[in-house]
């Protein structure tokens, strides 16, 4: 039964070329960098998952914030369903952060659809929210997730093949991640993900969106809550990296710049702290066990860095 569960993993890991987490609490001489006041918790995208037998979505970043001072959480949500339904489940998570560590309020940092998922508590449920902060984030919708929404006709068999096919994917990322109670909806995630779902979310969840195509939201919304975002505009960043490939394929669908999934002014919100690094999807939560540009800022730095600003200004 091992073998065959190591033979999974790895062929997961091939599949989705993704990394991941495991938390750590090994102190380092920089303790204090990244101490915010209020606990971190970490959202991960579609497809995504905490942790699967040592590899971490976010690789290795949330190490570093804890090293230097930071409390970090990795929360685990459906890896395809609804923006609103992975926002109740991380709903739950954040009441258990907030009993476990008697912190009033989280920060929470979500990459991809993390990033709605995220929005919907802090809209929901702003008491308990100190911060959102938006990686890559799918804000707007994603050029990309039209074009396979209108691939298949509703109904189709074409649609049923892939549905089944994104529904095994998705459940044995939650079998080996232990997150097999977890509800998986693939075309639920799909329209959530769209321009027409997004806007639809939008109009519901409006806090830290930008009223122009391409601005910046309210850096505090009417709730309190404080919205940031940062994202990539490359798809090959790095020869070495396997994922580059597939996302410089995805990133033709785009009109604007992209990081492969999601296109630039899609992924604002709040504070924009910078919207063309030189990284893709992956890049941005340091994928691929951390193969990046070898020429812009590493993106475990991004992250640090964005934990001391979260700590300057009191969260």
């Amino acid at each position: 039964m091992n073998t065959v569960k190591g033979i999974l993993i790895s062929l997961l890991f091939a599949a989705t070329s993704l990394s991941v987490f495991a938390g750590s609490t090994v102190p380092s001489a920089n303790t204090g960098y990244t101490q915010t006041k209020y606990p971190i918790v970490l959202v991960h995208g579609l497809f995504g998952f905490d942790n699967i037998a040592g590899f971490d979505y976010f690789h290795a970043i949330p190490q570093a914030l804890t090293r230097s001072g930071a409390k970090v959480f990795v929360a685990q949500v459906s890896a395809v369903n609804s923006s609103e339904k992975r926002g109740e489940q991380l709903l739950r998570q954040v009441r258990y952060v907030r009993a476990v560590t008697g912190a009033n309020k989280v920060n929470l940092i979500g990459h991809s659809h993390g990033s709605p998922t995220a929005r919907y508590v802090a809209s929901v449920a702003p008491q308990f929210v100190a911060s959102v902060t938006s990686v890559g984030g799918v804000n707007k919708g994603s050029e990309f997730a039209d074009v396979v929404r209108k691939a298949f006709i509703p109904g189709s068999a074409g649609e049923a093949g892939a549905v089944a096919a994104a529904k095994a994917l998705s459940g044995l990322i939650s079998f080996l991640s232990g997150g097999s109670h977890l509800p998986q909806v693939p075309l639920a995630s799909l329209n959530s993900l769209s321009t027409k779902g997004s806007l639809a979310f939008n109009a519901k969840y409006p806090e830290g969106i930008p009223n122009s195509r391409c601005g910046e939201g309210q850096y505090r919304a009417s709730n309190g809550v404080y919205y940031y975002s940062w994202s990539g505009t490359s798809t090959v960043t790095n020869v070495l990296d396997l994922s580059d490939p597939v996302l410089f394929t995805t990133g033709l669908f785009f009109s604007e710049a992209n990081d492969g999934l999601v296109g630039r002014c899609s992924t604002h919100l709040g504070r924009v702290i910078r919207d063309n690094y030189r990284m893709n999807h992956l890049d941005e939560v340091n994928g691929f066990f951390g193969l990046h540009h070898l020429f812009d800022t590493d993106p475990v730095t991004v992250y640090r860095q964005h934990a001391n600003r979260l700590k300057q200004q009191g969260l």
